[in-house]
């Protein structure tokens, strides 16, 4: 039998984590399934996965009957269930984070999305939860907006670590990697160990082509409307050509030597949207070593049975990109416009789901107090 090709992903340098969370995937025993046999190496969690989570079953309705009965408001309900969901994942990928010394095994949870403009608020609360969930094998999700990167430096100066998230662009995931190396090297300035800080930066990869895929077709010019289905991954391509070139020469050295770990890109948003595409379309072109790629359910089935591992992120592959990203710009598409409008909207969607798991939590609670 021909090896898992999931589990082929991690021999290619590359770590399939799963972008998802449910309380019966932690306690059926499927959660160290999918640890041992597909070489599953971290978990991603997002406000929108656990409205799902909660929304769509029963296994949390008797905590938060317990919880609302001792008074604990819905913002508090909602923290708890996900502090007790992250802390029981990382134990469960406590023997891989170390087996790999600190390199894998992590699973990441947000801070509120509310705060995705607020600098001191994500950072007390990037702290808290931090605290909460008390494993060293924990990352705690800030978002990479303009407010956002002073709060990475400042979470990662304290030894947090950190998964820098909604991602669009290649000059903010460039700001987001000075982050990075600021918080370390100002770690260092204190005498602290910088060996075990870990970060990912979470670059979204399918919503670009999403948002621009319709625009492209209504071209007149059959050369900008082949970009369709490419542009995403042209962009994806660039920033891992930005992560080689910050995480070499002389700044970075002086880091490496003392244990740094590079910041890897975490391909994120790799489900296909676009039925015309294959569904493990965007899994498959962005294999490449030191990179994560988080996977929704439905994409993880899928590779498992049919993907074919192979490293695609070449020099020729990025060559190409730029190709494809002069193209756009020349037909006068601003990339940057979209990376913009996709932050702001990211932000605001998760702030909804946020907004839509407080209020289920909310009609549960008061369902279950009329019982």
């Amino acid at each position: 039998m021909p090896a898992n090709p999931l589990a082929q992903l991690g021999a290619l340098g590359q770590s399939p984590w799963i972008d998802h969370i449910t309380r019966d995937l932690l306690q059926t025993g499927e959660l160290r399934r999918l640890i041992a046999e597909d070489g599953l190496r971290g978990m991603t969690t997002n406000p929108t996965i656990f409205e799902k989570a909660v929304a769509g079953s029963d296994h949390y309705d008797a905590a938060i009957r317990t919880l609302a009965d001792s008074g604990v408001d819905p913002a508090e309900i909602v923290e708890t269930l996900a502090v007790a969901d992250v802390r029981a994942a990382c134990d469960q990928f406590l023997p891989q984070y170390q087996a790999s010394d600190g390199g894998d095994g992590f699973v990441s949870l947000e801070v509120s999305p509310r705060l995705a403009n607020d600098t001191d608020g994500t950072v007390r609360e990037a702290r808290r939860l931090w605290e909460a969930v008390d494993r060293p094998n924990v990352m705690i999700k800030i978002p990479g907006t303009l407010a956002g990167l002073p709060a990475i430096t400042r979470c990662l100066i304290r030894g947090l670590n950190v998964n820098v998230t909604l991602l669009f662009s290649v000059p903010r995931y460039c700001q987001v990697m000075d982050a990075y190396l600021t918080g370390l090297e100002q770690r260092r300035a204190r005498r602290e160990s910088i060996q075990q800080v870990a970060s990912v930066a979470s670059f979204f990869v399918s919503r670009i082509d999403t948002k621009l895929d319709p625009v492209l077709e209504q071209s007149g010019d059959a050369t900008v409307r082949a970009l369709r289905g490419t542009i995403a991954i042209a962009n994806a391509l660039v920033a891992y050509e930005a992560f080689q070139q910050t995480f070499r020469g002389p700044r970075w050295d002086a880091l490496a030597r003392e244990g740094a770990r590079v910041q890897r890109p975490l391909w994120a948003s790799t489900s296909a949207k676009d039925p015309a595409f294959p569904d493990v379309y965007y899994v498959e072109a962005l294999i490449a070593p030191d990179t994560v790629n988080t996977m929704p359910p439905e994409t993880w089935k899928a590779y498992g049975h049919h993907g074919r591992p192979q490293v695609r992120v070449t020099e020729p592959a990025i060559s190409e990109a730029k190709q494809r990203l002069a193209t756009l710009a020349g037909a006068g598409v601003n990339l940057d416009d979209v990376t913009a409008a996709l932050e702001t909207e990211g932000v605001q969607k998760f702030s909804a789901s946020y907004a839509t798991l407080l209020s289920g939590v909310r009609q549960k609670a008061a369902a279950m107090a009329s019982i």
